[in-house]
């Protein structure tokens, strides 16, 4: 199996590719920039968290809407990756009322694939100033937070997912199994 990260120009990039590669998954970081054809050996994607707000400074993630019309494997949008999934998807993107940093509780509405095996509430670390407002057409809302309603959304159809936490560091609970059930989800 290959999985690409798809770098956002954060921190969090490298974080997930070594959570990758510890899965025993071959695994590359590449450039948001990348062409299509550069990652059509990818049997999944993972959109990197990464600096740039996607309220004001979307055009900073590149070729990441072509990845989402042209690619056909399970994609996993995490935090900006995730906002960029939702805002292309048709859903509203703006600075959050409460930006979350550090430790918050999540609650899992739905267990989907995703998210399946964990319990309704758990701990994962948060980074973010802007969020996703509303799931949006053909995506289910999986998991909110008190101050945050899109925490983890999915669209089954389009084998898409978000969360907008980061499953990649060790404060998150359970960001592991996150992986894994991912990974499932890209069995060629």
């Amino acid at each position: 199996m290959k999985v690409y990260v798809i770098d956002n120009g954060g921190q969090w990039t490298h974080r997930e590719w070594r959570v990758l590669r510890d899965l025993d998954v071959s695994c590359e970081i590449k450039s948001n920039e990348s062409s299509v054809n550069d990652i059509s050996d990818a049997d999944g994607l993972v959109l990197s968290g990464g600096a740039p707000s996607i309220a004001y400074e979307s055009f900073r993630l590149g070729n990441t809407s072509q990845f989402l019309d042209e690619m056909k494997v399970p994609i996993l949008g995490i935090c900006a990756g995730a906002q960029f999934m939702g805002m292309h998807y048709g859903s509203k993107v703006s600075p959050a009322i409460h930006p979350e940093f550090g430790k918050v509780e999540i609650l899992m509405l739905e267990e989907d694939s995703l998210l399946k095996g964990l319990p309704k509430k758990f701990f994962a670390w948060e980074s973010h100033n802007d969020e996703i407002k509303e799931a949006p057409p053909g995506f289910q809302l999986l998991a909110s937070s008190e101050t945050c309603k899109v925490q983890a959304m999915a669209d089954r159809n389009k084998r898409r997912y978000a969360l907008q936490f980061h499953p990649e560091v060790e404060h998150t609970q359970f960001g592991t199994s996150i992986f894994k059930n991912f990974l499932e989800l890209c069995v060629p």
